[in-house]
């Protein structure tokens, strides 16, 4: 049997177990601050997309719009 490089690295990278590697509690809640930030900044964003006529349809202002959008992402 002709061994090449390449099957000798796949060889022995399949003999290898793989170690499946988890985020720590500290990662885990970092991410989902970021998600958090990100899906609020998101939503700011339509919210100042819409028309007067769909914020009246949901009970909102211009005003409440505008006051939302200048908020900084980090708070809610």
């Amino acid at each position: 049997m002709n061994t090449t490089l390449t099957s000798k690295c796949s060889l022995a990278g399949a003999a290898a177990p793989r170690r499946e590697r988890r985020a720590g509690p500290i990662a885990t809640l970092l991410l989902d601050l970021l998600s958090s930030w990100l899906r609020r900044a998101r939503e700011r964003r339509a919210l100042q997309g819409l028309d007067d006529g769909m914020l009246k349809d949901i009970g909102l202002t211009r005003a409440d719009i505008e006051f939302e959008v200048h908020k900084p992402f980090w708070r809610d």
